[in-house]
């Protein structure tokens, strides 16, 4: 078992976070309460959110500003402290780093930093994972070392019951994420009585609410299997139970020509599960099936679906597997099967400035990617600061001929070698 391995290690594993936010912070909190994990270093723009959590774990800590402080506070058995995730992509005293913050171009770079410095790199940051996965998985392959998605958030737990079922015998149909509200319409203001609750960004809680940030998840796990969105946005039917699913899809013409696809439900018990739907033509299977109550599906089609994820909690697997066996949990593989574009929220004026994932003025829906992508549409995580060059009516979609922009940023540049390698891995698996 993995705890018995962990247990019996002679030397830990070093691990470095970026990002102390609600995630991150459990996090931090896991890997001091999991055997075989030391964390040797934090950092958060707030700087004083990173002290605060240390002071919560009764770590003795240090803030640094430097790589070498950071190393000398190490060496002394101190949490090294910082607001420069640099530094701890730089550290030589961390074996993995878990990208955990909501930033997008700042973590590009830290994680090929991270990379190029001889470590480990986990996602637990699903927008930079999806606009740059492509480049990281192939800068890791180059430095001899793991990229993956981080275990416990959905698209990593609908993996794990993919894998399970396709041992079986069955073929994926579907991979499918539970959501219990949606608002596409939703705003940082208008959210921040919910958000203030939870202790969430108000304007990452509104990217939850408006589907954005579910749509990023899911064409997180599309690329990495390879699997499409069968309409933009997906179909989110409301349904009381995720078995109810089959009432209200077709899935003999989802499956006509056998490519599987992502899709969620909404407001269906079990609330904060995930599902997916195999298929076998196997008369004995069927038959064996057919005993359980309730039923799992009318046959050829099948539910499996498991009823929570767990976030932090079940976190640390994938980053253990990641150190000692070179596995990866989740990975883009397929390059960019889907993306997550831009549409407006509301009647937009031309001269309006976009305000990105959560803001005011556009959200996300995951769709297919064509051969050229620069003509799919804005991806939502770059909708930031891109003046546009007309009025855009609520719900249509915004393209870059719409908008002017300074297309000499880190994440456009980060974003066109994705693509590039994108190319080429689509182009070994075809």
């Amino acid at each position: 078992m993995l705890v018995d391995r962990l247990t019996r290690l002679d030397d830990e594993i070093r691990v470095a976070i970026i990002g102390v936010g609600s995630i991150g912070k459990g996090l931090v909190y896991q890997t001091h309460h999991t055997p075989g994990f030391a964390c040797v270093a934090i950092a958060d723009i707030r700087v004083e959110r990173a002290i605060e959590c240390a002071k919560w774990l009764g770590r003795e800590y240090e803030v640094v500003e430097t790589l070498e402080a950071m190393h000398a506070a190490i060496d002394k058995g101190r949490l090294a402290v910082s607001e420069d995730g640099n530094l701890l992509s730089k550290c030589g005293q961390a074996d993995v780093l878990i990208e955990s913050t909501n930033a997008i171009a700042a973590a590009g770079t830290h994680c090929i930093t991270a990379l190029e410095h001889g470590k480990h790199l986990v996602m637990m940051n699903y927008e930079a994972d999806l606009m740059f996965g492509p480049y990281l998985l192939e800068l890791a392959r180059r430095n001899g070392k793991v990229y993956t998605s981080c275990d416990g958030d959905q698209p990593t737990v609908i993996k794990g019951l993919v894998d399970e079922m396709q041992l079986w015998g069955f073929d994926l149909v579907m991979a499918g994420n539970i959501k219990g509200y949606l608002d596409r319409y939703t705003n940082p203001k208008l959210i921040a009585p919910e958000a203030d609750k939870r202790n969430l960004d108000h304007k990452m809680c509104s990217s939850y609410t408006d589907g954005s940030k579910l749509c990023i998840e899911m064409a997180v796990l599309a690329n990495a299997l390879g699997l499409r969105a069968d309409v933009p946005g997906m179909h989110g039917k409301k349904i009381d139970h995720v078995h109810d699913i089959f009432d209200h899809l077709d899935f003999d013409r989802i499956w006509a020509d056998r490519q599987p696809v992502v899709e969620y439900v909404l407001g269906a018990r079990p609330t904060g599960g995930v599902f997916a739907v195999g298929y076998t033509e196997s008369e004995f299977q069927q038959y064996t099936l057919d005993w359980f109550p309730p039923r799992m599906g009318p046959g050829p089609y099948y539910m499996f679906y498991r009823p929570y994820h767990l976030g932090h909690i079940e976190a640390l697997a994938c980053v253990a597997e990641a150190f000692l066996d070179g596995t990866a949990r989740l990975q883009p593989n397929h390059g960019f099967q889907t993306n997550v574009y831009c549409y407006a929220k509301q009647d937009l004026k031309q001269g309006d400035v976009l305000d990105g994932m959560g803001g005011y003025l556009s959200y996300g829906l995951i769709e297919n990617c064509s051969e050229n992508e620069e003509k799919s549409g804005i991806p939502i995580c770059l909708a930031e600061e891109m003046t546009l060059n007309r009025a855009i009516p609520k719900d249509e979609k915004i393209f870059f001929e719409d908008v002017s922009f300074d297309r000499d940023q880190v994440q456009f540049d980060l974003f066109d070698k994705a693509l590039e390698q994108s190319k080429a891995a689509r182009a070994v698996l075809s």
